[in-house]
């Protein structure tokens, strides 16, 4: 394929060949996929009719700034970037392009946000809420796996029920991201809303379905109705908080630091390659030590 007709079509082309790449090759998860899908298609419409190994490192420069002003953060820019970096990457090695425009291009940065946590005492509510009839009852299951383990939404949507004798036993198996497997507790609790969904599980389940969490079709639960049935969940709790599963993953990971101090602990049981991404949990911590500071100690209450 000559350099000079990477456009338009032929473009469009070479990024499905390196998705193609990713997915078998490189075993890149689907909501990897999906997101460097996205940034890919944005690259091609920036460039519009300008071959891909024509663009240069302003050209670059302009397309980030211009999705900046569309309302992209840094942190979403350094994805686009890690997209585009590595597609102009797999170009040169199959496609003998000289230069990677993307080296040496920043993304803008952006506050860190800190991760939305439930309180100790919301997350009892919302979990503590009955169950009202079958579909509820797998709910409760899903919702109190999730806080229980920390486990990831598309972690949770995967299960399976030949899982269920290990999760009985105190334990369960996922695969994260970038294939890596490891094996996180199951609480009393959690245990005991899966046993409740599973000798309900027949009613709904298609014979044929290995899914753990059904939908009301019986085939696999997908992740979009876990978020709204979690959505749905919390306003009948009463929280007046928008609740998504990932808060259910912080809020494990802040409550189990705030009891246990073991940081190393909890980046286990999270999956996180890097301890550094654990520690913004500290920072949780530390807010939470602080406000009982502030109402504790008789020199720091407001007369």
């Amino acid at each position: 394929m000559a350099l000079a007709g990477l456009t338009g079509n032929v473009a469009q082309d070479a990024a499905a060949a390196y998705l193609d790449e990713l997915a078998h090759q490189r075993r890149a998860s689907p909501l990897t996929l999906e997101g460097y899908g996205h940034d890919l298609t944005a690259l091609l419409a920036l460039a519009g009719g300008v071959a891909l190994d024509q663009l240069k490192h302003h050209d670059i420069r302009r397309f980030v700034a211009q999705l900046h002003g569309r309302g992209l953060s840094g942190r979403s820019l350094a994805r686009v970037l890690s997209a585009w970096r590595g597609f102009f990457n797999w170009l040169a090695r199959h496609h003998g392009m000289s230069q990677n425009p993307c080296l040496n291009v920043r993304a803008p940065k952006s506050k860190k946000a800190l991760p939305s946590v439930l309180s100790p005492d919301q997350a009892h509510a919302l979990l503590e809420t009955e169950a009202d009839g079958l579909l509820e009852l797998r709910d409760k299951a899903l919702f109190e796996l999730c806080y229980s383990s920390g486990l990831r939404l598309a972690e949770l949507a995967s299960l399976d029920c030949n899982m269920a004798q290990d999760m009985a036993a105190g334990e369960v198996t996922v695969t994260g991201k970038r294939e890596k497997k490891r094996t996180v507790p199951v609480g009393t609790q959690a245990r005991a809303a899966l046993a409740a969904w599973l000798a309900r599980r027949g009613e709904v389940a298609a014979a044929d379905c290995p899914a753990l969490f059904v939908s009301r079709r019986g085939t696999r639960l997908s992740m979009r109705m876990i978020q709204l049935r979690l959505e749905r969940w919390a306003k009948k709790a009463g929280l007046g908080a928008h609740v998504h599963p990932h808060m259910l993953r912080h809020s494990f990971a802040s409550h189990v630091l705030q009891s246990s101090g073991d940081l190393r602990a909890v980046q286990e049981m999270l999956g996180h390659s890097s301890i550094g991404t654990t520690q913004v949990y500290t920072h949780l911590d530390y807010m939470h030590l602080a406000k009982v500071y502030d109402a504790a100690h008789p020199r720091a209450k407001k007369k």
